[in-house]
């Protein structure tokens, strides 16, 4: 069965665009740099022995405080989890109405070649977009590679065009 390619006489061809700056880690502020190097050190603690892909993520409140975490691999994949959303979920099992104000991220592996900043799967922008919008204020996220180059994006939505945003749901009884 063959079918007849639709021709539709009204698309509109619409674009998303996303914002971010690119530094070098040189140009970086002190505070930048300190939550960075925070999330450094939460990688070299990730549990990764089947992946050897280590991710470290930190968070820094508006009170100052930084919380930080790493991915944690299971043999019972996918029964992990990553350091964005450990971070992220222990920041708000702890401090669950004090704004998150960054988020630096950054990866590493043994085994894989990584050149690149590497941004957060899906999952995790879907989780930290809901701390966004749950505490309706942006939050920044920081990406370094291992080239020195950090990325900003100046708020999680950046990362995540059409986010799942479901006001519908807080309406369920």
């Amino acid at each position: 069965m063959y079918l007849e390619p639709v021709n539709f006489v009204a698309m509109k061809e619409n674009q998303i665009q996303i914002h971010y700056n690119t530094y070098q880690w040189e140009e970086l502020s002190e505070s930048y740099k300190n939550l960075m190097d925070r999330s450094i050190a939460a990688q070299h603690n990730a549990y990764a022995p089947y992946s050897n892909f280590k991710v470290g993520a930190a968070i820094l409140l508006e009170d100052g405080t930084i919380f930080t975490g790493n991915n944690q691999e299971n043999a019972a994949y996918p029964s992990g989890l990553c350091a964005e959303r450990v971070a992220i979920f222990a920041c708000s099992a702890q401090n669950p109405n004090i704004k998150i104000k960054v988020i630096a991220i950054c990866a590493n592996s043994d085994k894989i070649d990584i050149n690149t900043v590497l941004a957060p799967c899906g999952s995790c922008r879907q989780a930290m977009y809901e701390y966004e919008s749950k505490q309706n204020a942006p939050i920044k996220v920081l990406l370094k590679g291992l080239d020195n180059e950090v990325v900003e994006f100046l708020c999680v939505e950046d990362l995540l065009p059409l986010v799942f945003q479901c006001d519908g749901l807080k309406k369920v009884r």
